[in-house]
């Protein structure tokens, strides 16, 4: 493997084990797939700009200095997770799986709805963070700056949320409730206190994916979390739903066969290589249909 599709597997690998995160803390605590998810991501892109139905954007949190947007960013993802968490899947909390996924559907096009009233269905040029594109030469590798600041932040991110929850009073109760969410509540862990915190923390994580997609790609388009979501649900699938270490090494799995793929397959197949990676997961999931890191008394899946 050459220096520079190393980078790039770790890159992409690190977006989507962020994406997946963020949805395996959820189901963790919640048991609930969150489909809203990838609308979290787009609002979070959105809230840079100022609402408009022009081609290019104008600026309104993208114009903070680089410290005080992602912390505003940071902070909006977070809000608006603790919001639909308190005004949708807390009355819904007792109610069946069912209802809940279901719930989360109606969010996730009740917020793309949103956006397009305020924003229009046109894809938006944002101008943010430019000079991330620049190369950094690495050995024979000249690698994106952007790339190299993707990987160390998906490290520290990772190590902070391992700290958070093995230190942390919040963090201890997350893992309790995701064991047995009942005996928990018995032993005094407070369910709205846990089930607010694992919706913050992902709303954070979806508000890192959207500030990683806009300087990436450079625009924001109101469709632009569903393509990450559904890659972000496999992940947390083949990695084994509500294992966290599990969805963080399915989505840096998922991120390294991407790019294989993408360097290794003709140039006449390469339009094709999602299709691929979507039969590899097929494969996957036929010798290991509980994940691959599973608890070993999960329950199958029917």
């Amino acid at each position: 493997m050459s220096l520079q599709l190393l980078f790039d597997a770790l890159s992409l690998g690190g977006i989507y084990a962020i994406a997946a995160l963020g949805i395996a803390l959820i189901f963790g605590v919640m048991k609930l797939v969150n489909f809203a998810h990838g609308q979290f991501i787009a609002c979070a892109v959105f809230a840079l700009i100022l609402p408009s139905t022009d081609a290019v954007a104008a600026l309104g949190l993208g114009l903070l200095p680089t410290p005080l947007l992602i912390l505003a960013i940071l902070g909006f993802g977070a809000g608006l997770a603790v919001a639909a968490e308190a005004l949708v899947f807390r009355p819904l909390r007792n109610a069946s799986p069912v209802a809940l996924m279901v719930g989360s559907f109606a969010l996730g096009v009740a917020l793309q709805n949103f956006l397009l009233v305020l924003y229009g269905g046109r894809p938006k040029a944002i101008s943010l963070w430019a000079g991330l594109g620049a190369p950094v030469r690495i050995g024979p590798a000249e690698v994106p700056l952007l790339q190299l600041i993707v990987i160390a932040a998906v490290i520290a991110i990772l190590l902070a949320l391992g700290l958070m929850l093995k230190r942390s009073r919040l963090g201890l109760e997350m893992r309790a409730a995701a064991a047995d969410f009942g005996m928990a509540q018995l032993l005094g862990v407070r369910a709205n206190r846990v089930i607010s915190g694992a919706f913050a923390l992902s709303g954070a994580l979806a508000a890192v994916v959207a500030l990683v997609m806009v300087a990436q790609t450079g625009v924001a388009d109101v469709r632009m979390g569903g393509q990450i979501m559904l890659i972000a649900f496999i992940a947390t699938v083949v990695g084994g739903m509500g294992s966290l270490p599990g969805a963080v090494a399915a989505g840096l799995a998922i991120g390294a066969a991407s790019a294989l793929l993408q360097a290794g397959l003709p140039d006449a197949a390469r339009p094709f290589r999602d299709a691929f990676l979507y039969a590899l997961v097929i494969v996957v999931l036929l010798f290991r249909p509980q994940g691959l890191f599973a608890a070993a008394d999960a329950k199958p899946r029917v």
